[in-house]
């Protein structure tokens, strides 16, 4: 069974809904979420927040802690999470962060850095990655530890 398959089965039966926000995956978890049968039972929306503007706009990111920390980082992962959980109502909020290259990476962040995080009602976790390969071998990256994620916390095996 696919990642995907096991966490609307899990969803489908615990009676939740998710949402997501994505930049460097643009619209890729989303996607790969929606490509089960049955996913509007518990697939509620999907934001792609490219640009800074939008993660402000669509997620009430702060612009001040995009300015202060990069639209790439733990901050803004959070509350991209927290924004897509509160705008479309739903019980989980997962959001992608990340450089997938080839440009844009610095020293301090190369590409392949991604924060995933993920809110649910017991508060919101962040994970941080470097994951190594082009563009499209990391936006696949990315959406596989995505899938993780949710199911890390559906199974319990959140920290």
């Amino acid at each position: 069974m696919e990642l995907e398959e096991k966490i609307g089965s899990i969803l489908m039966q615990i009676q939740k809904k998710i949402a997501v926000a994505e930049s460097c995956t643009g619209g890729l978890v989303a996607h790969r979420i929606t490509n089960v049968q049955g996913a509007s039972g518990y697939f509620e929306a999907g934001f792609v927040t490219y640009s800074n503007k939008a993660k402000e706009h669509f997620l009430s990111v702060p612009g001040g802690i995009i300015r202060a920390k990069g639209a790439v980082s733990d901050e803004v992962a959070r509350f991209m999470a927290e924004g897509v959980r509160n705008a479309a109502g739903v019980d989980i909020g997962l959001a992608v962060t990340g450089i997938a290259g080839p440009g844009g990476g610095t020293d301090e962040k190369p590409v392949g850095t991604v924060y995933i995080a993920l809110a649910v009602p017991d508060g919101t976790f962040v994970r941080k990655f470097s994951f190594q390969g082009d563009r499209k071998e990391i936006k696949l990256q990315t959406s596989d530890e995505a899938l993780l994620f949710i199911l890390d916390h559906l199974e319990g095996r959140l920290r």
